[in-house]
């Protein structure tokens, strides 16, 4: 409970260091600092571990894979996301962000073969729901969209985000291992493209605060609260228990949003997160009672 706990207080506060980084920085130069500085942290992880060996032991498949992976997250995942961040209030991209859960499952049906229940249909009428009443900032009647830009671009990341996770059921990698060659993999593409932008040359004549803010990105958000989550898993022995913490991120980041960032909580992103927790509460509820009844 203590590692699930560390985690999400972890993913807690980087919305906030999302939104005070881009204040500085462009979203392509916190990928690249973040990466950086993540990449540095998980070789780190697994020389101290004994097992950095392994990133030196695997097929050519596998390591297609990571390039695959790699240009999946960090490389897109991340420059969407940040650019969500950059055009939306932290409050509205970070919530947003927490439908991707529901965009798996409709994914699932076409490249898994699964089918949807009524469960499934009702979990993610009420997540959209939830997402257009944040999107109109409540004239959901109006459908007079605040800034469909970047609404766009947090949908865009929670599509990435699941094909990643839905590739990532057949990957055969150890998860620490898997993530380091997938930075290991992205961060050569991610340099030649802020390079060929002029981000790069820019990016040195940074403030300290945009070297703090992709510090705090690598460490807390790409790396540290993954491998904090990878434990409490591990050690848990009811994993349902440790995965329901999450539900506690987005409230608790709204706090953070609200004392550190000066935003005011607007009312309909608070009824938006309520129908995008209660649909993947319904979804999760469903899950459950799959696998418990016998078929």
């Amino acid at each position: 409970m203590l590692y699930g706990l560390a985690a999400v207080l972890c993913w807690s506060t980087v919305a906030t260091a999302f939104k005070l980084s881009l204040n500085y920085i462009t979203p392509l130069q916190l990928i690249l600092l973040a990466s950086v500085v993540s990449w540095l942290f998980l070789m780190t992880t697994l020389l101290v571990q004994g097992r950095a060996r392994a990133l030196l032991g695997l097929s050519k498949k596998e390591y297609a894979w990571s390039l695959i992976f790699g240009l999946m997250n960090p490389a897109i995942y991340y420059l969407l996301l940040f650019s969500a961040y950059h055009a939306l209030p932290a409050q509205e991209a970070q919530v947003l962000n927490y439908s991707w859960a529901i965009v798996m499952t409709l994914l699932s049906v076409p490249l898994l073969g699964q089918r949807l229940s009524r469960f499934d249909l009702a979990a993610a009428a009420l997540c959209y729901f939830g997402v257009l009443m944040i999107a109109t900032r409540g004239d959901v009647l109006g459908l007079n969209f605040a800034n469909i830009k970047g609404v766009l671009f947090a949908l865009a990341s929670t599509v990435v985000w699941s094909l990643y996770w839905i590739l990532n059921q057949k990957d055969q990698r150890q998860p620490v291992v898997g993530l380091c060659l997938n930075f290991s993999f992205a961060l050569p593409i991610i340099i030649t493209v802020a390079y060929m932008t002029g981000d790069l040359g820019l990016l040195f004549n940074s403030p300290w605060q945009a070297l703090a803010g992709g510090f705090y990105v690598g460490i807390f958000e790409m790396g540290l609260a993954f491998i904090l989550w990878l434990k409490a898993m591990k050690l848990a022995e009811n994993t349902a228990k440790i995965a329901n913490l999450i539900f506690i991120s987005p409230f608790l980041s709204l706090i953070f949003i609200s004392v550190l960032l000066d935003e005011v909580i607007l009312p309909s992103t608070l009824f938006g997160l309520c129908f995008i927790i209660a649909g993947l509460v319904l979804q999760q509820l469903f899950a459950k009672s799959k696998e418990t009844v016998p078929r």
